[in-house]
């Protein structure tokens, strides 16, 4: 019996999509398995749906598509939710690929655990970066876990997770809209459900390969979305209103800057692949400590980013690389 809803949100990234979906096409099991392939279209003017049409023909399972014109996260994985039918949901990024040994086993890991949530492994890709770059920004874009498929005390990010709907996805917007324009939207969730005792668990075999695009792939974005990411404990306490807790964020945060900082500093002068590491250690203290400038990188101002980008991509072009597109198969402390 199909048991899984595959949930995929995306925004102006046609061929990252097209590689994601055909990806889920793919899996072992793919019919036994999927009740539906979701594709929550977050872009104002629903750029995704000749790529959806151009795909449904080759998708063993019903491919739904959702136009959710708000831009943000949380809002899309809130739609897709809404026109899902599974007891489980599994969500993919639309720039990240499953091998077809994907879903199988993240699902057996989550029914096998009792779990509530179940995350794998992430793998970065990067590519036309400098070589003493590509290890930090491959590490930056990756998620490492235990060698080991088991029960987890702490929670990772939403990409590459199965959920149990009835107790981790519960109500009508699950994921908090307040955080569609700077992300942590899965953190906000899964500290609400550690609170409620949910359970947390790793499958270690069920690994997800991540395409940072260009844009993305360098050391100024990595810095910055560390800072980013550096936030988010502190944020937490304040929305918790637990002031000490924020107190013990930014103390924390502050001696993260410090000693990182100056390791980074050192390893630089040298010259060391291994500075960019500890800068990026030292950018989330400072997170930590300046938390209340919150940082935009999902909703509104990368809708705006994206926009950008393409306008500057001659008409002709753009049309060409739209065609490829439907028919070229294939962290806070």
């Amino acid at each position: 019996m199909s048991q899984v809803t595959v949930l995929i949100p995306t925004l102006r990234r046609p061929e990252g999509l097209t590689r994601a979906l055909r990806s889920v096409f793919a899996q072992d099991q793919a019919r036994e398995l999927i009740a539906e392939i979701v594709v929550v279209d977050n872009s104002p003017e629903g750029s995704a749906s000749a790529t959806v049409d151009g795909l449904r023909p080759a998708s063993p399972v019903p491919l739904v598509y959702v136009h959710e014109p708000q831009p943000g996260v949380a809002t899309a994985r809130n739609a897709g939710l809404a026109r899902s039918s599974a007891p489980y949901i599994a969500f993919l990024d639309d720039d990240e690929a499953a091998p077809r040994r994907w879903l199988a086993p993240l699902l057996q890991t989550h029914l096998s655990l009792d779990a509530d949530v179940t995350f794998g492994p992430v793998k970065g890709v990067v590519e036309g970066v400098k070589a003493s770059r590509r290890g930090y920004l491959e590490a930056f874009f990756s998620r490492f876990g235990p060698e080991q498929s088991g029960l987890l005390d702490d929670s990772y990010g939403c990409g590459n997770s199965v959920m149990t709907r009835a107790t981790a996805l519960t109500g009508p917007t699950p994921f908090d809209s307040a955080a569609d324009q700077t992300g942590g939207e899965d953190d906000r969730l899964f500290t609400h459900l550690k609170t409620q005792g949910a359970r947390f668990a790793w499958a270690a075999e069920a690994s997800v390969f991540e395409y940072a695009p260009p844009h993305r792939a360098t050391l100024a974005y990595a810095f910055t979305r560390a800072v980013g990411y550096g936030q988010s404990p502190s944020q937490i306490c304040s929305r918790a209103g637990d002031p000490l807790g924020v107190a013990r964020w930014m103390a924390i945060g502050a001696g993260q800057f410090l000693v990182y900082g100056a390791m980074a500093l050192g390893y630089w002068m040298v010259r060391s692949p291994r500075r960019y590491g500890y800068a990026d250690l030292a950018a989330r203290g400072v997170g930590k400590i300046f938390w209340t400038n919150f940082l935009r990188f999902y909703g509104a101002a990368e809708a705006r980013r994206s926009a950008i980008r393409l306008s500057a991509v001659p008409a002709g072009i753009a049309s060409l690389t739209d065609t490829a597109a439907n028919t070229t198969q294939t962290r806070s402390l």
